[in-house]
């Protein structure tokens, strides 16, 4: 700082104090390592003060000085020569030749004895080739390049002590990259590639070494042509690399796709020529592990890629897809795999694999959050529409996915695999921010629209009619071909749809919009579950019929039929309970729009699944989750079925015995009754025997002929299977109980997003006082009960919407006249509740449910002309805002404190009150009045 500050001091001077206040020939031994680090630190402080360079005396004295230092290892290890090639690599070229590179001929000459002496030499090939000219190389150390077939074994060991050295720093050391890129400029890369690393370092099995060579892959993609791209991406690196992947799926194993995930993303992010981009992209993805590219299939490196690079990418993903080409793959396998190769169809399975991943990569490309155009996505959704639901019978121009037939039959089973990518893919487009640079498309991205295009059309529309178009052509057929009642509902809702459409320009386009969005969800459910859709479409369409049709004539208030809102609602109920995030956010998003038109029956049949004394009436809502689970995951479901009745074999004797003692009892009554029967039933000599058997005895002589042995066995043996079964019975039916409860709660969690939703999108509607009673329930319940993990997320998420979405909202019901009374006496419950409860945490719920109706009877205006409060005394009014003390709304001043003067007394007269201070201190803070 003080060289900045001061540039008449000279920099020889400052370097001159330093080498007299450290010297290292004249001090004491045990001073030398002092020395030694004071002297390096004032170079560096010369060095970093930016003068260093342009004083040659200095420089060359630092320099010198330097050299010294290095013997010094046992204190200073390596960062003389670090320090060497720092100042090297800032000096100009003429300085470089003028005055250092006579001092470090001998420093270059010794190039290939260490690593930092090599590093040197290579920083100055690099900076200063005008001097380091391989005719003044040849002279130095006889040959003049670096990278050639005498220096290989040498080169090998040094960047292996240097990746051993710099394990622990996790980066590609300096020295390695250097020496890639002057192997580049010496026109040597491939003798490099092939001789240093792959059969050099590769060939030592050690973790830093391997790393290294990962790391150079990595970082050399941005410096290598077409050509050496190619090679890399098939050689011997890339298949280690591939092998570590593999590995390091154990357990506690090192993971070095991340890293090499970010030198991906970094040489798409900065390389412009397409064609490079296409050829690291392909040689990544035909990296394969039995068929199965090693390279993550979700991966978001694609948003870099060139507009060009993408589409062809695309196109050779479909082209695999299609045709698959196994000969271009560099696939691998472990050593597991290679045993049980011989027993499995391997090219069909390798297939099968590589297929699974192109279709996944195809839907997460849409996903990726980069510059896309309409006509790639709808490309894509209709390439895998068409593969999961369809086959080609023959080809046509109107539908370009019957051009090119599958090589290999896709089979049934990918078809399954398929169906599921595709409502992924679905998922991705109802979320899809709107495409496009139009001053349309700009309009619905500020309004945050999603799932439409830039004209305005549900994208799930588009899938619809493409799919139509498919029902209606004869050169294709699809894999579960509609009945006559399924394709009579198709129509039906293509008809409704554009009815709808119709009226989406007026004033109730939300509704529409939900509508529309339900039935064609629920018209392309048809194609993968049309045995469970079919009837909820049927609901759907009829409840549609009525939501828009002629407005019928007003009936009674207390009518037994529901109206469209209700039935809507248990539509949504219904689809809540199915096992599918899409269902679950479209629903959600449908309620959404349908709220504003909410009423209080239609609230309460979403109150009426959290209402924990109401269980058993959920028992519906719960098989259609559970059997769509069965029909969604049937093969599993069967594995599952069997490990746990293995697991129910295999439980300890303990536990067995436990469970025996508990009903010892029962079985004895009941079983040994039975057992008495049976034996009773061989006259004298059985009854002997039950007599033996009841007192205990062994005096009996006679015994029994074969026949009557053979019979009494039987039926002992009847019996004691009858009662197996009776226990085998009972276990599974508290396993059923169990798995019910978990789906309940689980059903249950789901429901509190609509709540949620209500909340948010409603909270001016009166209809959020009937909330609050029922979620509080919940939590009272919750706090009670067993403290399972499910049971622990439902209670924090209904506390977490009963507080933010409820009691902190900004947003509270303006209109309460009419409900003041029930208001008033809504609080005093609330408040009763709190003082009678127990539990502290459950009746700060209670307490705090009451000051927020406070607040909202103290935020409305009352309609009757009240005579104005009582003014203060001057002194008071100046001190307390006018606004304030006639802020009171509807709120009934004097019933209100008699409500909380008796709390109050409870908290401080009772000594096990529930109640605490803070619940008041909140109550003063916000209504000081």
């Amino acid at each position: 700082q003080v060289l900045q500050a001061f540039e008449e001091i000279p920099v020889c001077s400052v370097l001159e104090q330093i080498k007299e206040k450290h010297n290292l020939e004249k001090g004491k031994k045990k001073l030398l390592k002092n020395a030694a680090f004071g002297n390096f630190f004032g170079v560096m402080a010369l060095f970093q003060s930016g003068r260093l360079v342009k004083d040659q005396k200095a420089l060359l004295e630092s320099i010198q000085l330097l050299q010294q230092l290095a013997h010094h290892q046992a204190y200073l290890r390596d960062l003389p020569r670090k320090a060497l090639i720092d100042i090297i690599s800032q000096v100009p070229e003429s300085v470089f030749e003028e005055v250092l590179f006579g001092i470090l001929q001998n420093d270059l000459a010794s190039a290939f004895t260490s690593p930092d002496s090599l590093h040197l030499l290579l920083v100055g090939i690099q900076k200063f080739p005008g001097v380091l000219k391989p005719r003044n190389m040849k002279k130095m150390f006889g040959s003049s390049t670096v990278v050639n077939e005498e220096n290989i074994p040498r080169l090998v060991e040094l960047l292996q002590s240097v990746a051993k050295s710099e394990k622990k720093d996790k980066k590609l050391p300096d020295i390695a990259l250097d020496l890639l890129q002057v192997s580049l400029k010496e026109g040597a890369f491939e003798l490099f590639w092939k001789e240093v690393v792959e059969d050099g370092l590769l060939k030592e099995k050690s973790g830093p070494v391997s790393y290294l060579c990962y790391r150079l892959l990595g970082s050399a993609l941005p410096f290598l042509s077409l050509d050496q791209l190619q090679m890399v991406l098939r050689g011997k690196a890339m298949q280690h690399y591939g092998e570590h992947v593999l590995t390091s799926r154990l357990p506690n194993r090192f993971k070095f796709a991340p890293d090499m995930e970010t030198y991906l993303d970094e040489f798409l992010n900065g390389c412009g020529d397409p064609e490079r981009q296409l050829a690291v992209m392909i040689g990544l993805s035909t990296l394969t592990n039995q068929g199965n590219p090693v390279f993550c299939s979700c991966s978001r490196v694609v948003r870099h890629l060139q507009p060009v690079a993408l589409q062809k990418y695309i196109d050779w993903l479909k082209d695999m897809f299609l045709r698959p080409d196994l000969d271009c793959c560099l696939d691998i396998s472990n050593n597991r795999q290679r045993q049980n190769q011989e027993n499995v169809n391997t090219a069909h399975y390798k297939i099968a694999r590589l297929r699974r991943w192109v279709m996944h990569r195809l839907s997460t490309i849409i996903e990726s959050p980069m510059k896309k155009e309409e006509c790639l996505v709808m490309d894509i959704s209709r390439f895998c529409f068409f593969h999961a639901f369809f086959e080609a019978k023959k080809k046509t121009s109107q539908i370009s996915e019957t051009n090119v037939v599958p090589s290999e039959p896709l089979g049934e089973q990918f078809h399954s695999i398929a169906e599921n990518y595709f409502f992924g893919l679905l998922q991705t487009l109802n979320t899809l921010a709107v495409l496009g640079d139009t001053a349309k498309a700009a309009a619905l991205r500020e309004k945050h629209i999603h799932g439409v295009t830039a004209d305005g059309k549900l994208w799930i529309f588009l899938i619809v009619e493409y799919a139509d178009k498919l029902l209606s052509s004869e050169c294709v057929k699809a894999v579960k071909p509609f009945t006559k009642g399924q394709r009579d509902a198709w129509e039906r809702t293509l008809q409704s749809v554009k009815n709808l459409q119709k009226k989406e320009n007026k004033s109730d386009s939300a509704k529409v919009v939900a509508f529309q969005q339900l039935l064609l969800l629920m018209a392309i459910n048809l194609f993968k579950d049309p045995s469970e859709t079919i009837d909820v479409l049927s609901d759907l369409l009829n409840c549609t019929e009525r939501a828009f049709g002629k407005e019928p004539k007003k009936k009674k208030a207390d009518s037994a039929e529901p109206g469209w809102v209700e039935v809507m609602v248990e539509i949504l109920l219904s689809l809540l309970a199915q096992p599918s995030l899409l269902l679950r956010r479209i629903s959600r998003s449908v309620f959404v729009r349908i709220c504003p038109n909410l009423t209080k029956r239609g609230l309460q049949l979403i109150l009426d699944v959290l209402d924990p004394y109401q269980e058993q009436n959920e028992e519906s809502a719960v098989v259609v989750m559970e059997e769509s689970k069965k029909k969604l995951k049937s093969a599993q479901a069967t594995d599952e079925e069997g490990s746990e009745d293995s697991s129910d074999e295999g439980d300890t004797e303990e536990e067995n015995d436990s469970g025996d003692e508990e009903k010892n009892e029962e079985v004895d009554d009941n079983f040994r009754s039975q057992l008495m029967n049976v034996l009773q039933a061989g006259n004298a000599l059985m009854t002997c025997c039950f007599c033996i058997l009841k007192k205990g005895g062994d005096d009996s002589d006679e015994d029994l002929d074969d026949e009557a042995m053979m019979a009494l066995d039987k039926n002992i043996s009847a019996l004691f299977a009858e009662q197996q079964k009776r226990i085998q019975a009972k276990k599974d039916e508290k396993d059923r109980i169990r798995k019910e409860a978990i789906l309940r709660r689980d059903f249950k969690i789901k429901v509190l997003d609509l709540v949620e939703a209500f909340l948010t999108k409603q909270s001016e509607n009166p209809l959020v006082f009937d909330i609050i009673e029922p979620l509080l329930q919940v939590i009272e319940q919750c706090m009670t009960s067993d403290s399972g993990k499910q049971e622990i997320d439902f209670l924090q998420k209904t506390a977490n919407i009963f507080k933010n979405s409820l009691c902190r909202t900004k947003q509270y019901c303006k209109k309460v006249n009419a409900l003041r009374e029930d208001l008033h006496a809504f609080v005093e419950r609330l408040v009763n509740k709190a003082c009678k409860h127990t539990d502290s945490s459950v009746a700060l719920y209670y307490f705090s449910a009451s000051l927020y109706l406070l607040k909202v009877l103290k935020g409305n205006t009352s309609d009757k002309s009240s005579t104005p409060p009582t003014p203060l005394p001057e002194r008071q009014s100046n001190t307390i805002p006018q606004a304030q003390l006639l802020s009171t709304g509807c709120l009934d001043m004097e019933r209100v404190t008699v409500i909380y003067q008796q709390a109050l007394t409870q908290l401080l007269t009772k000594r096990k009150s529930a109640l605490t201070s803070s619940m008041f201190h909140d109550l003063f803070r916000r209504f000081p009045v």
